[in-house]
């Protein structure tokens, strides 16, 4: 059992025999955060990524299997020129410093997302990370860039329809395991637990495929606020939950 007091100062236990494998994060309120303390909004994404080293270390030691976190998405672009390129500049500096402690830690690190639109130096340090750590046998993360699920959903779609058109499958043939053998997703078990900061109640298109029966969880802590306790408070609350999947 995992002790830890809630934020009403009770004690609560987790069920180590109940632990997702795979937990969702939607990041939300880096810009609030910032605007809060009248720092510039790279200051909140600074402090987002400083969440996320230690929401990864915390999820670690709690034994989960797969962190997914919605880092920037398709819709992402239409912010700012200037925080666009703070935010890229800032995913520069993350991934190198991931290149640089690949050496001693365990965790395997996984990019989802269409890359392609992402600059050529960050499409560089996406492979050599993703190389370095392929064969770690620790918790995987997966990093979602320029991702979104309508798009993710579009481009296995057209992969189904090219094999399709050459004769690998017959359109009868087409399931949702091979469906899913297209997604960016493939072979990664569905998240059982997702969880969004901020306080905003929605998908936001992530992961639209993948959460069909995922519990969601909502906070309103903005993201940099997120701490250890918050992680095991919403998987505490997932654990009290009863998973019917559609039955009685």
């Amino acid at each position: 059992m995992f002790h830890f007091v809630n934020n009403n100062k009770q004690e609560l236990q987790l069920n180590e025999q109940n632990m997702p494998k795979h937990i969702a994060i939607i990041m939300d309120g880096n810009g609030r955060w910032a605007a809060k303390r009248a720092l510039p909004k790279k200051a909140g994404h600074r402090a987002g990524a400083k969440t996320l080293e230690n929401i990864s270390q915390s999820a670690i030691d709690l034994g989960i299997e797969h962190l997914t976190v919605y880092a920037f998405s398709t819709e992402n672009w239409k912010r700012s020129d200037e925080e666009v390129k703070g935010i890229m500049d800032l995913l520069r500096e993350y991934l190198k410093n991931y290149i640089d402690r690949a050496k001693k830690d365990n965790v395997r690190v996984h990019i989802i997302g269409d890359v392609t639109r992402l600059d050529e130096d960050i499409q560089q340090q996406i492979v050599e990370l993703e190389q370095l750590t392929k064969h770690k046998t620790g918790m995987s993360l997966h990093i979602a860039l320029n991702y979104g699920g309508r798009d993710e959903l579009l481009r296995a779609i057209r992969k189904v329809s090219e094999d399709v058109a050459n004769g690998k499958y017959q359109p009868e043939e087409i399931g949702e395991e091979q469906l899913e053998q297209y997604l960016d997703t493939k072979e990664i078990p569905d998240p059982e637990l997702l969880i969004r900061t901020s306080g905003e109640e929605r998908i936001s298109n992530f992961l639209l495929w993948q959460i069909a029966y995922t519990e969601l969880s909502f906070t309103e802590k903005l993201w940099p606020d997120f701490t250890e306790q918050d992680l095991k408070q919403a998987i505490y609350q997932y654990q009290n939950r009863e998973r019917r999947f559609g039955g009685r």
